[in-house]
């Protein structure tokens, strides 16, 4: 079926033609699995890209990137704090706790599915320092989260103090992550910031914002990267081919094209948004808007042949992408604002 007016999801969304161009460039003999020419210049391209020494290692999906990086953080026997919404206990089939060999996922309140020190501290300050509780040993956090909302470099301040502070480790699940940068003004470096500087890794999406199937785990303290290129390869996730992955992510570095693409889909999400009013859920801050419909609302918008998602019994969710026209993010906001 071919959708007409699409805002199921950005996963839903093309492959943008840099990218099949950028693959087509590197169909040439080269070292196989991650020793190839183009995999070598990840390192550099994001340690320009965040101002600060890093490493950066390809995954097929976000789901390996964010266990991937959970797993160097949290021993079995511990627990990573995160939204009770979050993707990884919501969208994940139980991969973080097969990838982290049982631990635990502690699941705290906070608004917007967003997290604040408060919101964690009330979920782990009763936990007893004792051998019959789990303790914490990370959190996780999405930017931009699962409605759509942003953290600020003054709400990552406050949380990566916070996690220095318990000794924690903090992961950015950032599906979205370009929309976020995007919102805040264009910059990867405020979107990850944390007291200290990033935040010590990042599950930095591509495949959302016009990618195929490449998706970049970034780890602020490169030392870690042995110890993540050893797990990647006992999950089954070290390519032969890398250097097709390696081609996706520098293609959507190269120009800021990874920036000018979630712009687009953010603008998208505006336009929408201006025709819904008091419907809106949450402040739209990326690309996703979550709007108060009834069912028969729904029936008369799917009838104009807008495709989204319900989102409970009196809601649906739209989503914009990177390649979303401008007529039909307008006729949406037109057709919601007619109902």
């Amino acid at each position: 079926m071919t959708l007409t007016k699409p805002f199921l999801s950005d996963n839903a969304a093309a492959v943008h033609p840099k990218l099949w161009e950028a693959m087509r460039a590197a169909d040439e003999p080269d070292n196989p699995y991650d020793g190839d020419r183009l995999s070598a210049e990840l390192d550099a391209a994001f340690t320009a890209l965040f101002g600060r020494e890093c490493a950066a290692l390809w995954v097929a999906t976000g789901t390996a990137a964010n266990c991937l990086a959970l797993a160097t953080m949290c021993a079995p026997h511990g627990g990573v704090v995160c939204h009770r919404e979050a993707h990884i206990e919501v969208d994940e089939g139980g991969a973080p706790g097969f990838y982290l060999h049982g631990a635990k996922l502690m699941l705290a309140e906070g608004e917007g599915a967003k997290l604040t020190p408060e919101d964690i501290a009330a979920l782990i300050d009763p936990i007893r320092n004792d051998v019959h509780q789990v303790q914490p040993h990370a959190i996780a956090i999405t930017q931009a989260s699962e409605y759509g909302r942003t953290y600020t470099p003054g709400e990552l301040a406050g949380l990566g103090a916070f996690a220095k502070g318990r000794k924690l480790g903090l992961h950015m699940d950032g599906a979205r992550f370009a929309n976020a940068a995007a919102f805040l003004g264009g910059s990867a470096v405020e979107a990850a910031r944390s007291a200290s500087g990033p935040v010590d890794s990042l599950a930095f999406g591509f495949i959302k914002n016009g990618g195929m199937g490449a998706e970049a785990v970034i780890l602020f303290d490169p030392e870690r990267a042995a110890e993540v290129r050893y797990r990647r390869k006992r999950a089954g996730h070290l390519q032969c081919k890398g250097r097709y992955l390696a081609a996706q992510i520098l293609a959507m570095l190269d120009g800021d094209l990874w920036l000018a693409n979630a712009a687009h889909a953010n603008a998208a999400a505006q336009e929408v948004a201006a025709g819904c009013g008091e419907r809106l859920l949450h402040p739209v801050e990326a690309n996703e808007l979550f709007v108060h419909l009834t069912q028969a609302e729904r029936a008369a918008l799917r009838a104009q042949d807008f495709a989204f998602y319900d989102w409970g019994a009196q809601s649906a969710r739209f989503v914009t992408a990177w390649n979303t026209r401008a007529q039909d993010a307008a006729a949406l906001g037109k057709a919601i604002a007619a109902l």
